[in-house]
């Protein structure tokens, strides 16, 4: 069984999107940031799939370089063919979105680091462990480049791979358009005819719109375009339509194109056709190497093209396959898939980047506690939070599943630091105690902040609340909750709310569990739930059921620690980590309780403080590793 399922070769980018919609380029006065390049997105197209793939490219080493790799493996994209090259620079594109017609785009490649690769990079053992080599026009069009994707195609002929080309025709990149036309699609050219008709009796597969493979046939007319690339080409020919779907040759051209093979196609609204063919070529590539009919190909091919016209930027838009098969079950409930909430939770949830199976967090985001210790001022307080971090992070030693809360207004320092460290980061937002909710002023009135945090952060919002509150307490709080958690997502962050009904009333077995089932009926879908340590198994199963019956993926629950010693954290460990659901703790007090106070009065030095509160984290990561295992064997 090979290694990886395909392997594409060209391209990447920094895409830089326009954020405000309709506007000339010329006027855009903010951008959002993905990653980009046709083979880049494929890519990840077909990883969001489940396919194994990977990608051979070139990126400078430098910041926006180091971005690609990193977000290319948190798509779960192999990175071992990325080139970094140390005198190129990555490669940058600006786009907007002007109209249903327009999508002005700039294209800085000059001298860029994905055009910096050659045949010596190429590697005849990593092509040969996959079972598929996709290549991109682009790449064809500088000697330099083209003999490096060459090579790729004659090795993996030679070892009985397929491959396949994605046309990918932008006149600009080929020298055929200036640096304004980056939005040209077609401007003919016979040298650049010529040259893709030297290298398409080395393809499988060959994908591209009607104006693409005018340019690949020499002719406008689509037809007799096709039937110049048969031509020189045994491949299945997939020709894309636009609205009109998309159609596969496997044999002779026939006299009109809807005498081809078709797969359904999908009414969705034309919001931004910049990466569909990416999308597209993501979900044919699906069927192609699974094996499934062309009908069925394009069928994965047209719908993964849908979500990319209905959304904001290239990979971002593209679909999981357990989004796919919802959207297949369910039906287009609107065409503007964006706007569709149900399907934009599966699409967010099921795309989420970074494994968090684990999450044994040092809560130290208190800020009432520490306010109120002898010695405490906000500077003190900062330096104390700085002491945290460097625990942490010596009982993390660069190992994953290790997390941190920290606040900003007396943690600040600590929690930037923290940033890049492996760490996985909660951030509160209430004001502490405050009940109803009060946010914490930083966040500003229409909670417009959020787009200064750092993506790695996680909103978190702790509610005193209760299923016997009076309906105005209980309609305020709401209203904050979802409130946060819509600006949250706005923001592409993650959202942890954390409920303690115990400190309000009475609470038995279905407590818990009926406030849960009370936020995902106002629509509220938290990533993380913090919940209080209980008493019995039956609320354990009451709680996790009410998740699971609304959200099938939550990222899971971290369980707290109200300041319990450490054998009653031990002892709720071991009933918490029964519950697969349960990731992890987020304890605080139990662990910088007596430091701190002992720090602020001078009775302890930093040195000591440190020690001391890693000397506790380390053993309660213990005890709750210690309940996992205890939990695994019973299950076994």
């Amino acid at each position: 069984m090979s290694k990886l399922d395909l392997i594409t070769i060209g391209r990447s980018s920094v895409d830089l999107y326009g954020a405000q919609i309709g506007g000339r380029l010329e006027d855009m006065g903010s951008f959002d940031k993905y990653i980009g390049g046709s083979p880049t997105n494929i890519a990840c197209g077909t990883s969001r799939l489940g396919l194994r793939s990977a990608v051979i490219t070139g990126v400078g080493d430098e910041h926006m370089g180091r971005f690609i790799i990193e977000q290319l493996q948190r798509e779960g994209v192999e990175t071992e063919g990325v080139k970094i090259d140390p005198d190129r620079l990555t490669a940058l594109v600006l786009l907007g979105i002007r109209d249903e017609e327009q999508f002005p785009l700039i294209f800085y490649r000059e001298n860029c680091a994905d055009m910096g690769l050659n045949a010596d990079d190429i590697d005849p053992d990593f092509i040969r462990s996959a079972r598929a080599v996709v290549a991109t026009g682009t790449h064809l069009s500088n000697p330099q480049v083209e003999a490096a994707t060459l090579k790729a195609l004659t090795i993996a002929r030679e070892a009985g791979m397929q491959t396949a080309l994605d046309i990918d025709y932008r006149p600009n990149l080929w020298g055929v358009a200036g640096h304004g036309d980056g939005e040209s699609r077609f401007v003919e050219s016979a040298a650049v005819t010529q040259k893709l008709q030297s290298t398409l009796h080395l393809f499988d597969l060959i994908v591209g719109t009607e104006e693409e493979f005018h340019i690949a046939g020499g002719s406008t007319d689509t037809i007799e375009a096709l039937r110049a690339v048969r031509a020189v080409s045994l491949a299945t020919l997939v020709c894309k339509r636009g609205a009109a779907g998309a159609v596969a040759f496997t044999g002779d051209i026939p006299e009109s194109l809807d005498e081809g093979d078709s797969g359904p196609g999908f009414a969705i609204e034309v919001f931004n056709v910049l990466g569909a063919g990416d999308g597209f070529m993501s979900g044919l590539l699906k069927g192609w190497l699974d094996g499934e009919t062309w009908p069925v190909a394009l069928k994965y091919a047209n719908a993964c093209g849908a979500f990319a016209v209905s959304r904001h930027g290239c990979t971002p838009a593209y679909p999981s396959w357990e989004e796919l098969q919802f959207f297949f079950e369910r039906g287009i409930k609107r065409a503007d898939l964006r706007n569709d909430a149900e399907l934009e939770q599966v699409h967010w949830a099921t795309n989420r980047a970074v494994d968090w199976s684990s999450v044994k967090t040092f809560a130290f985001d208190h800020r009432m506690q520490l306010e109120e210790m002898t010695g405490y001022h906000l500077e003190k307080g900062g330096a104390f939070k700085e002491l945290c971090l460097k625990a942490a992070l010596a009982v993390q030693a660069g190992q994953p599943g290790y997390g941190i809360l920290c606040d900003n207004r007396i943690g600040r320092a600590a929690l930037h630091a923290a940033s890049g460290t492996g760490l996985w980061i909660g951030r509160p937002t209430e004001l502490p105690g405050s009940r109803p909710i009060q946010l914490e002023p930083e966040l500003g009135e229409d909670l417009g902040q959020l787009r200064e945090w750092a993506r790695e952060n996680v909103v978190k919002l702790l509610v005193f609340c209760h299923p016997k509150d009076d309906g105005m307490t209980c309609q305020q709080q709401e209203d904050v909750v979802k409130r946060l958690w819509m600006a949250s997502r706005r923001n592409g962050l993650e959202f942890l709310l954390e409920i303690i009904p115990s400190k309000v009333g009475a609470v038995d077995h279905t407590t818990t569990a009926t406030l849960i089932q009370q936020f995902y009926d106002l629509g509220i879908y938290p990533d993380w739930w913090k919940l209080e340590p209980f008493k019995t198994e039956e609320a354990w199963q009451n709680a996790v059921d009410a998740i699971e019956r609304n959200d099938p993926y939550t990222r899971g629950i971290v369980v707290l620690g109200l300041d319990a010693p450490e054998a009653d954290l031990a002892e709720s460990f071991a009933l918490a980590a029964k519950q697969p659901l349960v990731k992890g703790f987020a304890v605080g007090r139990t662990i910088f309780g007596d430091a701190a106070r002992a720090w602020m009065k001078g009775d302890l030095s930093d040195e000591a403080a440190v020690d001391m509160m890693q000397t506790r984290y380390a053993r309660l990561c213990d005890k709750w590793d210690q309940a996992c295992m205890a939990a695994s064997s019973l299950v076994k």
